[in-house]
């Protein structure tokens, strides 16, 4: 619920004759018709109107949009984070009393800011009794249950009466993340997707297959095709056979998974855009196939007679895979002395990859100072720094251009030159010339860099995040963290909202907490501090063991015993379950723990989806944390056949084990700077709730406690 300050500020936004604009993320113009509000709780079904029921937006990204009765049924779903559940979806030919009607527009245009139409736009009708979304398609009807939701959420579950009308005011809005240099579980992605997908972001520009840079100058050929470089689509096709090395096939994604992956991105308006990187960044195919790469592994051989046949093979093989109108082909900071091999590369596989397919192709921008050739003009240039294009030349050429500008470019855990989260205060203050940032500013500090916001050269705005020192520098979810905070305002940009800091601060936390579809911040419902507690006592042999906290998370007993007040796993595969899975930063994890000594080296203490509490590595005894198959051990070894009091500690970006009453020993990781030196930094990692024991783990537990709080 707001604060009566916060009802002010939004109160403030609303009030008047004329449009004005609420607050949300994005923003919205709205006309007040009436002192009186429409509370949900008298809305009790979704109506899809039954002319359109089947109807998809053919004007976005995707290739497989969902139907107008799909979009309602995702949001019917989505109501719950509402508290309103079993909300029943049906086809109607009008809106009803007490209904939610969805429905296209056919007597309007919606226009972005270059003045074109866009099938995005939406307009939100309250009245006294129902609520109309009417979409310019499909999608934009889905973007109006967006703004239901969030003012349903910042108002009490009361709506405004009146009606408003919004539409984007670019096409491409949303955020690139570094996969080939860290992989993603699928999982993630798609609630990643969830996440932009509330605030109206609808592109997930996935980067597939990249390398830890290849420092030539310290490294033999041999060191290079040692390297970490991984490519994360794995097919049985022979063409690619061996593309994806078979120790990382649990780090790649079968086609199945990738259909899965697009699919459900895209059941929430987002759509993903593949990246298979080359000439540059290739390492990963180097190591295929050495004969083409350069001197330099990390760079293919355009001159080579196979190098394009090669790309081409790959791209033929993932191309049916790609349910995208676009697809990205890197074509990313490469040898500017081989330009003209470059251009051959590019225009090539933009003809191969249209004609085989019909999509469109997108490359970064890279400064290939060629006298005698050029990119091709229907190649959109995706600008991320200005010593390798310039953007508005570009435009002025006739190329379609889309802002990844490194203002707000993140590298994942340390850089010598970039940020680790966004800047929140650059998206509000970004434009040069006063305001906000927009897709149109491409220099946050020479305004005269700057096309008009009109430029319909300007497609839209990508946030990237980049993986350079590989995937120990990170967890998963610390790719979350370090756009959670302020991604969705910078959402409110892309969209072309009007939203200032203040508004943003005010409303943040009450909408973060209502996003359907994913649980990122791993948080788990409890009526105390105390999330869980396991104390043996007034067990005897049995398969649930009781949660003494009052939540209600009952654990299920597999081959272990309970005496006393102790919890005895006998056997290697005896464990004990839980109804969890992780606990996200700031938690306390207590347990008297008792390990034999005929544990092996390397077994499951606790173990859950995102992390894993092991006794050492199968060789070395240090206790360690895995998470996303990398280890992150402490200089401690945990005593066998003694009682130790140990607390697993989550405090903010950095994890903890504390011992007795022992010292806090902090888990780091240690990143590898480009083969020159090494940097120690923290490492976030969720606790594991799902399983304790099994995995080999041989011992007794006489209490464990979970707390939501350090």
């Amino acid at each position: 619920m707001l604060s009566f300050f916060q009802v002010a500020v939004v109160a403030a936004c609303v009030i008047g004759a004329a449009a004005e604009t609420l607050t949300g993320i994005p923003t919205f113009d709205f006309n007040i018709t009436s002192t009186n509000k429409l509370y949900l709780s008298s809305l009790t079904h979704v109506l899809v109107d039954s002319r359109f029921q089947r109807s998809v937006d053919l004007a976005g990204e995707t290739l497989i949009p969902p139907t107008l009765l799909q979009f309602g049924q995702t949001f019917a779903a989505d109501l719950k984070v509402l508290g309103f559940t079993d909300i029943p979806v049906q086809v109607a030919d009008r809106a009803q009393p007490g209904s939610i009607f969805l429905t296209l527009s056919t007597d309007r245009a919606f226009l972005d800011a270059a003045g074109r139409n866009t099938s995005e736009g939406y307009t939100l009708t309250v009245g006294t009794k129902d609520v109309v979304i009417a979409g310019a398609s499909p999608l934009g009807a889905f973007w109006g249950t967006r703004t239901l939701l969030q003012q349903a959420k910042l108002g009490g579950n009361a709506l405004l009466i009146g009606s408003g009308s919004d539409s984007p005011g670019w096409a491409t809005r949303g955020v690139m993340l570094d996969g080939g240099r860290h992989f993603y579980p699928p999982e993630f992605i798609i609630e990643i997707c969830s996440y932009l997908s509330f605030f109206k972001q609808n592109t997930f520009h996935l980067h597939l297959s990249d390398n830890l840079f290849n420092n030539v100058d310290i490294y033999t050929r041999q060191r290079s095709l040692e390297l970490y470089a991984a490519f994360r689509l794995n097919s049985d096709d022979p063409a690619v056979s061996g593309l994806v090395k078979p120790y990382r096939f649990n780090e790649s994604y079968t086609r199945e998974t990738f259909d899965n992956m697009q699919a459900s991105c895209a059941a929430r308006g987002v759509t993903i855009i593949p990246e298979i990187e080359a000439p540059g960044h290739a390492l990963v195919i180097s190591q295929w196939k050495p004969e083409l790469g350069l001197a330099d592994l990390s760079l293919l051989n355009i001159s080579h007679p196979e190098t394009i046949p090669t790309m081409e093979s790959i791209w033929k093989t993932f191309l049916p895979w790609f349910k995208s109108k676009t697809v990205h082909i890197g074509a990313d900071e490469y040898d500017s002395s081989l330009a003209n091999d470059y251009n051959l590369f590019v225009n090539t596989m933009s003809s191969f990859i249209r004609d085989n397919s019909g999509k469109d192709i997108r490359i970064w921008g890279t400064n290939e100072p060629s006298r005698s050739s050029s990119v091709s003009p229907n190649i959109t240039i995706q600008h991320w720094e200005f010593f390798e294009d310039n953007p508005l030349a570009l435009i002025k050429q006739g190329y379609r251009v889309l802002n990844a500008d490194d203002a707000f470019y993140i590298v994942g855990k340390w850089s010598g030159s970039y940020p680790q989260q966004l800047n929140l205060t650059r998206i509000f203050t970004g434009d040069p010339a006063g305001g906000a940032y927009a897709p149109n500013i491409f220099d946050t500090h020479n305004a005269t860099n700057n096309p008009a916001r009109s430029d319909p050269g300007v497609i839209g705005h990508i946030a990237a995040q980049w993986n350079d020192y590989g995937p120990n520098a990170t967890t998963v979810t610390e790719a979350y963290y370090a756009w959670r905070d302020a991604l969705p305002a910078l959402a409110d940009k892309q969209w072309g909202g009007r939203l200032t800091q203040q508004q943003y601060s005010l409303i943040f936390d009450e909408l973060h907490g209502v996003i359907p579809g994913q649980n990122l911040d791993r948080a788990i419902p409890s009526k105390t501090e105390v999330i869980l507690e396991y104390k043996f006592s007034g067990h005897t042999q049995a398969e649930t063991v009781v949660d003494s906290s009052g939540n209600g998370y009952d654990g299920a007993c597999k081959a272990c015993s309970i005496a006393d007040g102790i919890l005895t796993l006998s056997t290697g595969i005896s464990l004990l379950k839980t109804p969890l899975t992780s606990k996200g930063r700031n938690y306390t994890l207590a347990f008297g723990i008792n390990p034999s000594s005929r544990a092996p080296v390397g077994a499951t203490i606790f173990s859950g989806p995102d992390s894993t509490l092991v006794l050492g590595n199968g060789t070395a005894p240090q206790v360690a944390l895995i998470s996303a198959n990398q280890f992150y051990a402490l200089n401690f070894t945990l005593p066998r056949d003694v009682w130790s009091d140990v607390q697993l500690l989550g405090r903010g970006n950095a994890t903890f084990l504390r011992v007795g009453k022992g010292p806090e020993m902090q888990f780091l990781t240690v990143m590898g700077i480009n083969g020159q030196s090494f940097q120690f930094q923290p490492i976030a990692i969720e606790a594991p709730l799902a399983q304790i024991g099994g995995g080999g783990f041989i011992g007794s537990f006489r209490s464990i406690k979970l707390l939501n709080t350090v």
